[in-house]
């Protein structure tokens, strides 16, 4: 299954033998359908979630090919990967969030010609939070979601990984237009209505769960 956030909306990818993850959400506002095998088509569901004025919020596409599904979704956008971490303070057990642009944020961003992904995620989070020792832990689900290039729909999917340090001082980096970062527990963030992205939420729930 693969859930691409599309305007903070989901659009899931599933085969049709897997359970929906949305349980009973409305019909008013969640749409499944199941993929004609039409590649244009994808553009219909695409754009229903990227105009705000619509009341979709969210929309499941079923396939008995899944494989053959992601392949020809892909094939609308162009590829950017990123890597980033959610990173715990071993010393008081909150973990390492930034501001940006009006959001509460993880550090990510995208990788360097060459650069492999844990790589890309410790620079990063060193880069745009100052934190220098860092030890890298196990894979965190991966996030996607899309946005307009100037030419091209971009669909980047993020490489997430645990991370611990026992560095508390953190410096933004003022040049990628974050003006705060701090220690937070990820349960107070999720519970505090602040604004978040939805992919975010997502990856967190799992992570406050353990999984």
């Amino acid at each position: 299954m693969y859930v691409i956030y599309i305007n903070d909306r989901p659009l899931t990818l599933r085969e049709r033998s897997s359970p929906g993850p949305y349980g009973d959400a409305s019909p008013d506002t969640h749409l499944i359908a199941r993929y004609t095998g039409k590649k244009k088509s994808l553009l219909n569901y695409v754009d229903t979630l990227e105009k705000s004025s619509q009341k979709i919020t969210s929309i499941e596409l079923t396939t008995d090919d899944l494989d053959a599904l992601w392949a020809d979704f892909r094939a609308h956008y162009r590829w950017i990967e990123a890597a980033g971490g959610v990173v715990t303070n071993e010393d008081n057990g909150k973990q390492l969030f930034i501001f940006r642009r009006g959001y509460w944020d993880l550090p990510k961003g995208k990788l360097d010609e060459g650069e492999d992904r844990p790589t890309a995620a410790l620079r990063e989070v060193a880069e745009e939070t100052g934190l220098q020792q860092i030890e890298l832990g196990q894979a965190l689900p991966t996030t996607y979601h899309t946005y307009r290039g100037k030419k091209n729909r971009i669909l980047k999917p993020t490489y997430w990984y645990r991370m611990t340090t026992r560095q508390e001082a953190l410096v933004p980096e003022t040049g990628e237009d974050i003006l705060r970062a701090e220690w937070r527990d990820v349960r107070e963030v999720l519970g505090s209505g602040e604004p978040l992205y939805e992919n975010l939420r997502s990856l967190l729930n799992r992570y406050a769960v353990g999984r």
